[in-house]
């Protein structure tokens, strides 16, 4: 086979092919997201825009279904390395297996994955698009990374904790275990819709839920007409499998290579790893806890050994006793995945790109466009910055448990012994936002800090953005603020400032070039705490000393003298560094050795932002990363993590159920994280629809009106057709069998599944099209507009039309769907049906072009 062919032009996205009578065929894109037990696969996911991506890996994925045999295998792995060739070393390779797949993996099909039973009969579609002659049960589990297996057709398949659909062609009745999470239902309703979708010519089933069994008795009759009558209980919750985050962090790195015949495995570190440590012509494998084997290889690393990378993790796990279907991710130096370079304490990239802003030290000298701030978020993101600092600031000192607000003039002095609250407001294209800083030094009166943010939060309506933050590491924008003038004193008291200390002499380090990157901490006064790359501000009974060091710059001094008229009024006298008078070293107790190199620049970390899903099972941090995200990954009942390396931002969906825990959660996963990250690294607690630009900017675009309009489970739920044309149809057929001659074995007779197959035969033309899509996530039950869809609106009326100004009962985002056949064809260049079969990410970008979107 010549791969070259099997790669359309290598364009951006995902390729998908299956093992059948021993070679790779393409699998076509409606059916993305079906896997077969008896079947291999591999997928190639390439990165839709480099620059997006940052110049990102393509990674390679070789799938295992649990029941393929070893001629599938075969196929599947020759083609992986004969791709892998064709591609180059610029590839991350993975080993899936089902059921155990990666994050990385599960984030390509959403809204998840189906498992489908036996194998892909030659003759047959892949997943047909019109199927209504059809009974299948699926056993739906997970939270943010959903899956779909075909079970038996029983009530023995069932249990209390996880979801089942029961699809009977025209009718899908999706049925929720009562220990289910209102999220894990969501999830599921959406992986229904999406079934439905795309199984069903466009949409063309009626959805069930059934949330309560005793307030759903016509579906409850449905589902006992195919399943039998139900005898004795339902089996308990199966017990969570998930890997904590503590478990993530036991990571060892074991240098492999050949002794004389042998081939020898010898354990080299433990974290905090460094990136020393990976030599260019050797050969690595790093153990994450047996949850995740990672194969290293060095760009001068033989041929021989690359291609044994695959069978060399195979033998390690094996030998370490741990499951078969542990994953496998093959990476080649210089082409690093995200997650495994965040296994290192620190990460340079070997071959730098030329990036506008530069480092960290460039960016502070970037002149601040509040305008461009506001408008550009990414901009905004980089930089740590919402605005230039100008907008209104109030700050209050935790005293006795209760906030005591600070004179103004007084704003940027802060006591180490203190909590303090910094209220900050700004606008933002038109619109007042605010940012509630929590600044620590110490952990006396965290509870007390916490306890009165909380209040003011109430105060303003639940929308302040609340950043944690910790002294000395304040992050640019809080620095901002104060325009440069922030002052830690050492004492814990309200009554600091100049001349004002109990202390003859203090000594004061200004770091900092500008008013966006400048504090002033007060150190113990002695001569060893001094250091040539920096400004100090030595106060005595009768002068103040300001002391530059040889490698401070004209910008630092410039900020000094700003600095030291908040911390003194007494006679001023510069001194520079190696020309101090003797009063000078007595007032530190006398000459002491002190750092006399020149600081180096501090390097902005190079690594990728990562996103993940937060959970909580048995006390600990669990947590789904969801790569090439997107903001279709926050979901309204979801707590996510944004972790961009010098700040983590927890989002929190307006339905999600443990905010409280999100703040400990941060911190639990800056603890546990293998690179043994900063504690005081800042945590920020964003609100669904409060979201400011500093977090709005890692998103590659982000639309501010996503969350007005969709509707809750609940509303799904009560919407449910549990009146409609349809189940009425199968209802009435199940009465006329009379359900009570049934035999009550948990069986349903042959006769009745006969009548109820039957009813699902009947010609498509009874079926009545619902206007609700998978993304809007309503009922699909028959609605009054059905006469105006039938004969569809006029173009003028649903093309380029703001929602407010489209037809009453049209619903937005499935607006096409109200075009007649004729005109859907004529713009589309295709019918219904086959625009609905396409990836809904087609189908979402093919709407924007053309002015339905």
């Amino acid at each position: 086979m010549d791969i070259s062919k099997g790669l359309p032009g290598m364009q951006g996205g995902l390729h998908i092919w299956i093992s059948e009578n021993r070679k790779m065929v393409p699998v076509p894109e409606g059916a993305y997201g079906n896997f077969f037990e008896e079947h291999c696969y591999v997928i190639l996911h390439v990165p839709q825009s480099p620059k997006a991506t940052q110049g990102a890996s393509s990674d390679l994925h070789y799938w295992v279904g649990k029941q393929a045999g070893a001629e599938a295998q075969g196929a599947a792995e020759a083609f992986q390395q004969r791709l892998q060739d064709e591609l180059g070393g610029q590839t991350v390779l993975h080993r899936e297996a089902q059921g155990h797949e990666s994050d990385c993996f599960c984030s390509y099909f959403r809204p998840g994955i189906i498992y489908r039973k036996g194998g892909l009969a030659s003759d047959l579609k892949h997943v047909e698009t019109n199927l209504f002659n059809i009974q299948r049960l699926l056993h739906i589990k997970g939270r943010k990374h959903v899956s779909a297996t075909e079970v038996e057709l029983s009530w023995n398949s069932f249990n209390k904790g996880d979801i089942f659909l029961l699809d009977l062609g025209k009718m899908m009745i999706q049925w929720n275990g009562p220990k289910t999470s209102i999220s894990e239902k969501a999830r599921g309703l959406a992986l229904t819709y999406s079934l439905r979708d795309r199984e069903r010519g466009g949409g063309r089933a009626q959805i069930g839920v059934v949330d309560d069994e005793a307030k759903a008795p016509d579906l409850m009759q449905i589902m006992e007409a195919v399943l039998g009558r139900r005898v004795g209980s339902l089996r308990a919750a199966t017990p969570s499998k998930d890997i904590n985050q503590l478990q993530k962090a036991n990571v060892r790195l074991y240098h492999v290579y050949e002794k004389g015949k042998d081939l020898v495995v010898l354990e080299l570190a433990t974290p905090p790893l460094t990136q020393d440590l990976l030599q260019e012509e050797d050969f690595y494998i790093l153990d994450q806890g047996g949850f995740k084997i990672y194969v290293w290889q060095g760009r001068m690393s033989s041929l021989q050994e690359r291609k044994a990378a695959f069978s060399r993790a195979v033998g390690f796990i094996q030998a370490k006793g741990y499951p078969t279907y542990t994953n496998v991710e093959v990476v080649n130096d210089g082409a690093e995945s995200a997650a495994f370079k965040q296994l290192f304490r620190t990460w340079s990239e070997k071959r730098r790109r030329n990036q506008k802003l530069g480092g960290r030290d460039k960016s502070i000298h970037v002149k601040l466009d509040v305008g461009k701030l506001h408008t550009q978020p990414k901009l905004a993101a980089q930089l740590r910055m919402v605005d230039d600092g100008s907008g209104k600031v109030e700050v209050w000192c935790i005293q006795d448990l209760h906030r005591q607000p600070v004179d103004p003039k007084r704003h940027g002095q802060l006591c180490a012994g203190n909590c303090y609250l910094v209220l900050y407001t700004y606008q933002r294209l038109g619109r007042v936002q605010y940012i509630l800083y929590l600044w620590q030094a110490t952990a006396d009166e965290i509870e007390a800090l916490n306890s009165n943010a909380e209040e003011l939060d109430v105060m303003y309506g639940g929308v302040l953005v609340q950043e944690h933050v910790t002294m000395g590491s304040e992050p640019p924008h809080f620095l901002a603020i104060f325009q440069g003038q922030l002052v830690i004193f050492q004492e814990r008291a309200g009554h600091h400032g100049k001349g004002q200390s109990a202390s003859t002499t203090r000594l004061f380090q200004v770091q900092g070039t500008d008013s966006h990157n400048t504090r002033t901490m007060e150190v113990p006064a002695r001569a060893s705490s001094l250091n040539s790359s920096d400004i100090f501000l030595l106060v005595t009974a009768s002068v103040c000393y300001l002391w530059f060091g040889k490698g401070c710059n004209g910008d630092q001094r410039e900020m000094a003298r700003v600095v030291v008229t908040v911390i003194s009024r007494k006679n001023e006298e510069t001194v520079l560094e190696g020309q101090e008078p003797p009063h000078f070293w007595e007032a530190l107790g006398g000459r002491a050795p002190y750092p006399s190199n020149k600081r180096l620049p501090e390097e902005v970390p190079s690594f990728q932002p990562r996103l993940f899903e937060c959970s909580s099972h048995m006390g600990c941090l669990v947590l789904a990363e969801v790569g090439f995200f997107s903001q279709e990954d926050l979901d309204k009942y979801d707590i996510m993590l944004l972790d961009t390396w010098q700040e983590i931002f927890l989002w929190l969906g307006e339905a999600a159920s443990e905010w409280k825990e999100a703040v400990a959660w941060g911190q639990e996963y800056l603890k546990t994280h293998p690179a043994g990250r900063s504690p005081a690294t800042p945590i920020v607690l964003v609100k669904q629809g409060h979201e400011p630009p500093t977090f709005i900017g890692w998103f590659f675009t982000w639309d501010p009106y996503k969350w007005t309009s969709h509707p809750s489970h609940k509303e799904v739920v009560d919407g449910s057709p549990a009146a409609a044309s349809t189940i009425s149809e199968i209802t009435a057929e199940v009465n006329n069998l009379r359900l009570s001659r049934w035999p009550g074995n948990g069986r349903a007779g042959a006769v009745a599944l006969q009548a109820l197959k039957g009813s699902q035969d009947s010609s498509e033309n009874d079926l009545v099209r619902s206007p609700k899509s998978a993304g809007s996530r309503t009922s699909s039950s028959v609605s009054s507009t059905s006469a105006t869809i039938n004969g569809g609106l006029r173009r003028e009326q649903l093309m380029h039309q703001a929602v407010e100004d489209l037809p009453e009962g049209v619903d937005p985002a499935r607006r096409e769907f109200y075009l007649s056949d004729s005109d859907f064809q004529d713009i589309f260049g295709k019918s219904k049906e086959e625009f609905y079969s396409m990836a809904t990410w087609r189908q979402r970008q093919e709407k924007k072009q053309l002015g339905f979107f």
